[in-house]
């Protein structure tokens, strides 16, 4: 197979939804579906293009309730175009006698191909070739490029190329009871050889232009052009003279534009601007590749095994198509389904906790974006804090354009045809999310004007929060968090209560403990100056930090009675489920509603919860959070308890068989395998049965690579240097990677008896690193190779 490519044979509308989102085409800025040029929404195609941080919010009534949301808006479609042979109907798959169709994802360019043949009513076969692009050297520009051979007649055929603003959200079946309405205010035309679409957003009065330009090759078979317009749709006629084996070329150059652009006067004279200076197809491509040769010298990940390195460059192409340098330059956050659907409405979830580690070794100058985006909402975290009596920054479990907390309060349950109340509003840890971004990114990069900036003020501002949160019970003497939701979802309260809420989440409070320590740490890093603007700034006093250093010591941490630690307060007492009942369900809470029963009554779990811990946590940092609370650690204590969970877990989020597969990676390495290929091909094999087609899990793909190079090498920036403890999966024999550590870059050859690792000729003088121990200091152009012990501890 070639590693660089994804090949679909063969037309399969059961398959076409699934497709449409593996061959989404993006730049960082704006992405479009993989739909087929001649299709519209309907039961087999949905196209779809979306502009990062376009968000527009309507007011539905569901259930009897008025309910707002706040969508990623799905734009004016700039892709159609279509043909018909003489005397015959518009081309559509479905209905045409095919005799080839092959699509082919070019990820090394970042080009999707389509090719087919097929023979009309009267006989005449007809050959058709496309390639399209979003560009990555311009993120204004996308075209598509279709080149038609008459194989064994001569004559007219018509092609028409259209800009459609009659689109809606609508990709999500479930979502289909809300409104989808968001665009309004639509008008078209032409300037010159342009023809134009503009459109607006009804609440967030966002402009939208799109501007295209028709170049047809050899000119001489171009015919005139017939324009044909309404308020929402513009669409150009031609009429091609083929000749029997010429090949013709229709070459479609769009630029899109929005008011929320920078640099652009205004919406529609940027649009037109860009689209007439933009250059012919190949010089788009020649430049749009060169785009992406740079990025995939950055994003090095090599493997032995093709299959395996075939689909960990697909999730990497889908991760930078979604954050690229481009997003850099934007006020936009990580969307949980990247900006290949409408799933999840675009909002900003816990997710980019998968996603920012990978990108920090790589492109550190996405992540201060990204972290600015939550930097930028800190006064609607506080706000959103105060609204509870607390203090601090309250980040909301789903976040959109302006930090607001866009959480439904409803969800549909599609087993049951049921909206239930919606609870997921509690998930308070995805605070801790940011924090462990925060301090990440800083350790990483030794970013020292960044970590004054941000990283501090978003570390002190969630550590307030969780603070805050926190209250002493005079009986134990401990702290305690409680009314909360973990990770887990399947529960978000006790069997039969009033009000919805945990109590004494381990993961919650054990993040807890380790955010405020990084909080202080963060401060006594900073210069005195620095230190003390910072504190005048969030009015933080010497009392304030004291109490969070007694929280670190006292803070409550259930056990069940075999030293497991105990998911949150009462979990022993919940039922076991009958999992040979419910074998391969994975949403059990779904199933569970939809037969009048709940979630919260057993020991089951969606995804890892307790687990987490051992992901973003060495089994050194938690052992030590634990002792430093006085619970003590029995030697097998890590082990029990992944065996407990896993055994109740229904993996009902890609999310899960990411964290499984790293916590078993040093004890089960077979077991830590089958989960880290499950979820590298989670979206290509759809595992979560219908889902991929709505948009592509972004934490689970960025997750995959992250367990590659940080699990898999137990690479671990430290204090002293950036440290190595690999041990390989029989799989994977070799692995081949670069990557950015404070400032230089590091190429990193790892196989199983030896680690090389090279510098370039950037950064500082010196860097540090070490592997199983043994430490180096590398100088510029350096290299050093170290051997492997034989037999290596677990992490």
């Amino acid at each position: 197979m070639n590693p660089w490519s994804l090949v679909y044979e063969g037309f399969d509308p059961d398959q076409e939804g699934r497709r449409e989102a593996l061959c989404t085409l993006g730049n960082g800025r704006f992405a479009t579906r993989g739909a087929a040029p001649e299709s519209a929404a309907d039961d087999v195609h949905y196209p779809g293009t979306y502009v990062a941080g376009c968000y527009d919010r309507l007011t539905s009534s569901v259930a009897g309730h008025q309910v707002t949301n706040e969508d990623m808006v799905n734009l004016p479609n700039w892709l159609p175009l279509t043909f018909a042979t003489p005397d015959g109907d518009w081309f559509c798959p479905r209905s045409a006698d095919l005799l080839d169709y092959r699509q082919e994802l070019d990820l090394w360019h970042g080009v999707l191909h389509r090719r087919l043949r097929f023979r009309d009513a009267a006989g005449r076969v007809t050959s058709v070739r496309q390639r399209r692009l979003v560009s990555m050297a311009d993120p204004f520009v996308a075209a598509l490029e279709t080149t038609f051979t008459a194989e064994d007649w001569s004559g007219p055929l018509r092609v028409a190329s259209a800009l459609d603003g009659r689109v809606v959200n609508g990709g999500v079946p479930r979502y289909r009871d809300l409104r989808g309405d968001h665009l309004t205010g639509h008008a078209t035309g032409t300037e010159g050889a342009l023809t134009w679409l503009r459109a607006r957003t009804r609440s967030s009065g966002v402009e939208v232009v799109l501007a295209a330009r028709l170049r047809v090759t050899p000119q001489e078979c171009a015919g005139q052009p017939e324009i044909t317009q309404s308020d929402e749709r513009v669409a150009e006629t031609r009429i091609l003279a083929l000749e029997r084996g010429r090949p013709v070329t229709v070459t479609k150059t769009v630029a899109l534009v929005t008011s929320r652009d920078h640099a652009v006067a205004d919406a529609w004279s940027g649009a037109v601007r860009s689209a007439r200076r933009a250059p012919v197809f190949a010089t788009l491509l020649k430049r749009h590749a060169t785009a992406w040769r740079g990025l995939w010298g950055r994003a090095r990940l090599e493997v032995s095994d093709a299959h395996i390195q075939r689909d960990i460059r697909l999730n990497t192409f889908h991760l930078l198509q979604t954050l690229s340098p481009h997003t850099a330059d934007l006020d936009v956050g990580v969307p949980a389904r990247g900006l290949h659907g409408e799933a999840y409405r675009g909002h900003v979830f816990w997710d980019e906790l998968f996603v920012l580690p990978w990108l920090s070794l790589r492109f550190p100058e996405i992540v201060q974006s990204l972290l600015r985006y939550r930097l930028r909402r800190l006064p609607e975290a506080r706000a959103a804090a105060r609204a509870l009596g607390l203090r601090g920054a309250m980040f909301p479990w789903q976040s959109g354009s302006d930090g607001r907390d866009e959480t439904q309060r409803l969800h549909l349950n599609p087993r049951s045809g049921r909206w239930n109340p919606d609870n997921s509003r509690l998930q308070r840890h995805v605070g801790l999310a940011v924090g462990y971004n925060a301090w990440l990114y800083y350790a990483i990069t030794g970013d020292m004007e960044f970590l004054a900036g941000t990283v501090a003020r978003l570390l002190v501002e969630t550590a307030r929060f969780f603070a805050s949160l926190v209250r002493l019970d005079p009986e134990s003497g401990r702290y305690e968090i409680h009314g909360v939701m973990g990770p887990d979802e399947y529960h978000d309260g006790y069997p039969n209560a009033d009000s919805p809420g945990l109590d004494n989440n381990a993961y919650t409070n054990i993040m807890t403990v380790w955010l405020l320590l990084r909080a202080r740490q963060a401060l006594d890093l900073l210069p005195r100056r620095a230190r003390e603007e910072l504190r005048r700034r969030l009015d933080l006093t010497d009392a304030e930090t004291e109490r969070w250093e007694e929280i670190t010591r006292r803070m409550r941490v259930d056990f069940l009675p075999d030293g497991v630690i105990s998911q949150f307060s009462g979990y022993e007492k919940l039922a076991e489920l009958d999992w040979e009942r419910y074998a391969g369900v994975r949403r059990l809470d779904r199933a569970l509603n939809a037969e009048g029963d709940s979630t919260n009554r057993y020991q089951a779990s969606k995804q890892a919860d307790v687990l987490m811990l051992f992901y973003l946590l060495t089994a050194g940092e938690l052992r030590r959070i634990l002792e430093r609370l006085g619970y003590p650690v029995a030697p097998d204590m890590v082990r029990r308890t992944v065996r407990h969970y896993l055994a109740r877990t229904s993996h009902g989020s890609t999310l899960s068989a990411v964290v499984h597969a790293w916590v078993l990676a040093r004890a089960d390495r077979a077991g830590s395998w089958r989960f880290f290929t499950e979820t590298l091909t989670g979206d290509l094999n759809d595992v979560q049965g219908g889902t991929t087609a709505e948009g592509i899990h972004l934490g689970a793909m960025a997750g995959t690579l992250d367990l590659v190079e940080r699990c898999y090498l137990d690479l671990e920036p430290r204090p002293d240097g950036l440290h190595l403890n690999p041990v390989l999966p029989a799989r994977l024999t070799t692995l081949s990677l670069c990557l950015r550590y404070r400032g230089a870059e590091l190429a990193i050859e790892a196989g199983p008896d030896q680690v090389r690792i090279t510098r370039a000729d950037d950064g500082p003088p010196t860097v540090d690193v070490a592997v199983t121990g043994r430490h180096v200091r590398l100088r510029r152009g350096e290299s050093h190779t170290f051997p492997l012990p034989a037999h290596r501890d677990e992490r």
